[in-house]
């Protein structure tokens, strides 16, 4: 080690850190004082509670609730860590370890093709030996229309890889580099013409995805999508042109699917993808991509090996993560469709604790730590009761097993015969993939639990953020799609939180402190903010319409505790959004954006897994459509709010608002008109009110979709007289009870 020379380094950002815990310091303090404020109530002399205890009861729990949230993200914020890497300090490329690339795409109708066959191209791009890279697509709906693309995306390839090699392209996905003003070599004349042809290839390659596209909507289906056998084909015609540069292996995967077979979502699918690339190429590491996740920068393999493969890291990282980065991202982005909390401050955190989760995508895993070391020595029948009974497969888990893949020869015919063995439905059963090995079942969301099980066995992670995006794709960019696909992520964390592997009962002694509450938080976190967002906006508002106090009068020294409660909440996020050079508008969307998901997402995703865990209701699996409407597109980048979304997602909204909005005019009603000492009213419920009006304020664009905006992404008319009958039946019933 006399000569080691690092590959990667890590800084932590001491200003971030002292500006961190200093506020936590005096936030946390001034929650101590609001906490003893509240319990004093009930220490009072009964002759002098004036206020139902109830509704003082439930605004307190609502209280800690919140606090207990902003408790656990301050784990995140202790250490921020910040890393680099040094891919010139690489070994030359014949030494360097073999990737197998897994893109997963489920429904041909949601997730456009062209879309999806950009990733594979991006993919086969990348900068890395060519001979140690190789790409499988897993087609979990079995459609023709995929594979048929999939081949003409390897035809397209062969040109393009060569290409992006020769001019050093630093864009390898052909959607995106023939869209920007990226042109390299602009001098040259021989770069120009070869461009010129290039792009001609491409909208060639477009025409003909679009028509299989259209012929497969049109066709009779040969498979359904839920019951169908299983398909692998290796597409690497050989061709002998003289010259012809290598590309990597690109291998179509449809596992076989039926309906009295569960199929595990997501997690199946790479478990497959574990056991089929096993038998082709079995290479020490993966790299996990969504289709819509296209390769922005050719050099994120590199930068991941700095950490495989640097001698004093390489034994105890499990994988790499890159942040999840989007090209469709308007300028006011009033969805919060980019994370920006999560990628720009979460994760860096998280890292500083132990090492982020995965988080779905854009992550470069060893696959030792899915699957365990074994030897030759190891026993059989054990080996055979965890991963099944295939033979061939458990050749590939002893440590110098290589396949040899032999372009249409026999060997190669009987490799693809077993790997289809590997793909069948019933090859898991009795076996412990997915308990114990492998991408977990557990949850619809496998990636936070499988990330969590790994750290809990000790394997480490890092966090890559580089300048240029390594990965970019496409975000959701309307409310009804954003909802749904929050709520997905919200029942399977939720699942977590009320189960036997909630991070605080399993995680204690194999994870620090820090590490496991940056986990608890993950996990806690939606289920915290709908009872607490709830309960703020509905309880201080039945007690405001009756006349009743929650909060101290302006006069009263308690009052400075929770004023400098939320000024200090909103001052911290805003610094954070400004700091990292974000605009205030930013801070704007993502405070409102909270609210909504609160009382929508976080609310139906919650209550959705504790069905789940009743035996109620069976947890589901609803891919995101990435399939972009023209106008919505336009409203989003606009700004405009498109409330074309499920009823059940707008009626907590429209409730919400209309709540506030009868009792803060009513507040302001009685104090103008009914009370004869209208100042002393004012100074009694000024909290309650100004907490009435900041939520008609902060959501004024529900408003405005509710009353003002006439066009067809307003907020319907039937889904706001539903709301005005939930409205009245809440205040009507909700002052009996509380007041």
């Amino acid at each position: 080690m006399e000569n080691y020379v690092p590959m990667h380094e890590c800084r932590v950002h001491k200003i971030s850190i002292i500006v961190n815990r200093t506020h936590a310091i005096l936030h946390s303090i001034a929650i101590l004082f609001l906490i003893h404020y509240r319990l004093s109530f009930f220490f009072q002399h009964p002759p002098n509670i004036t206020i139902p205890t109830l509704p003082w009861l439930l605004i307190f729990v609502s209280e800690l609730l919140l606090c207990l949230a902003w408790l656990l993200t301050q784990f995140y914020r202790w250490r921020p860590v910040y890393r680099t890497v040094f891919p010139e300090r690489l070994p030359a490329d014949d030494k360097l370890p073999a990737i197998d690339v897994f893109i997963c795409t489920a429904d041909p109708n949601k997730e456009p093709s062209v879309e999806v066959m950009n990733t594979v191209i991006s993919a086969m791009a990348l900068d890395y030996p060519p001979e140690k890279l190789h790409v499988y697509v897993s087609d979990d709906a079995g459609s023709d229309a995929t594979l048929r693309c999939t081949k003409e995306a390897w035809n397209f390839a062969r040109y393009w890889v060569p290409f992006c090699r020769k001019y050093g392209l630093v864009t390898a996905c052909p959607d995106v580099y023939f869209s920007s003003s990226e042109d390299g070599f602009k001098g040259s004349s021989e770069f120009k013409a070869e461009r010129k042809k290039m792009e001609e290839k491409y909208e060639i390659l477009k025409q003909r995805i679009r028509r299989i596209v259209q012929e497969n909507h049109t066709d009779v289906p040969v498979n359904n999508k839920l019951n169908h056998s299983s398909i692998i084909e290796v597409i690497n015609e050989y061709h002998k042109e003289k010259d012809e540069v290598k590309i990597p292996i690109l291998v179509y995967v449809s596992r076989e699917k039926r309906p009295s077979h569960h199929h595990n979502f997501k997690a199946g699918a790479l478990n497959v993808l574990l056991r089929v690339s096993a038998m082709i190429s079995n290479s020490p590491y993966i790299l996990v991509l969504d289709c819509d996740m296209h390769c922005n920068d050719p050099t994120s393999a590199r930068q991941a090996m700095c950490y495989h493969c640097d001698p004093q890291t390489s034994q105890s990282i499990a994988f790499v993560q890159f942040p999840q980065t989007f090209r469709n991202i308007s300028e006011d982005d009033i969805y919060d469709s980019q994370l920006r909390f999560v990628f720009k401050i979460q994760w860096h955190g998280f890292d500083g604790a132990g090492g982020p989760t995965i988080s779905g995508t854009n992550f470069y895993i060893k696959r030792e730590a899915l699957l365990g070391s074994f030897s030759k020595q190891q026993d059989l029948m054990a080996l055979k009761r965890s991963f099944g009974p295939s033979n061939d497969f458990i050749k590939t888990l002893v440590e110098d097993y290589k396949p040899c893949f032999i372009k249409d020869g026999e060997s190669s015919r009987m490799l693809l015969e077993h790997a289809n063995v590997l793909a069948s439905c019933s090859y898991e059963d009795q076996t412990t993939w997915g308990t114990k090995v492998g991408f977990l079942y557990f949850c619809v969301l496998e990636d936070y639990f499988t990330g969590f099980t790994l750290h809990r066995k000790g394997w480490k992670s890092v966090y890559l953020y580089p300048k240029r995006p390594q990965f970019l794709g496409i975000s959701t960019t309307n409310f009804n799609e954003t909802s749904i696909q929050w709520t997905r992520w919200v029942s399977g964390l939720t699942s977590v939180t009320i189960s036997r592997f909630c991070p605080l009962i399993c995680g204690p002694l194999k994870m620090s402190l820090v590490h496991l509450m940056c986990y608890l938080e993950v996990a806690c976190m939606p289920l915290l903010c709908c009872l607490s967002v709830w309960g703020f906006a509905l309880i201080p508002q039945l007690c405001l319409f009756n006349g009743i106090p929650l909060y101290p009068k302006i006069s009263d020294s308690n009052f400075i505790v929770f004023s400098i409660i939320f000024i200090s909440a909103i001052s911290k996020s805003l610094y954070e959004v400004v700091s990292f050079g974000d605009q205030f508008k930013v801070w704007k969307n993502e405070w409102r954006i909270w609210m909504v998901k609160s009382v929508t997402c976080y609310t139906y995703g919650s209550l959705d897994a504790i069905l789940n865990k009743l035996g109620i209701k069976e947890a589901s699996f609803l891919p995101t459509n990435k399939v972009t409407d023209d106008e919505q597109v336009k409203l989003y980048e606009m700004g405009i709010f498109d409330f074309r979304a499920a009823t059940m997602f707008l009626a907590p909204l429209v409730v919400v608002i209309l709540v506030n909005f009868a009792a803060f005019v009513g507040a302001v009603f009685k104090a103008l008109v009914v009370d004869d000492n209208g100042d002393r009213y004012w100074e009694k419920m000024f909290g309650q009110m100004f907490l009435s009006f900041y939520i008609l304020v902060s959501n004024y664009v529900i408003i405005e979709g509710m009353i003002i905006r006439k066009d067809k992404a307003s907020i319907p008319l039937s889904a706001t007289l539903w709301s005005v009958v939930f409205s009245v039946f809440i205040l009507l019933i909700g002052s009996a009870i509380l007041c």
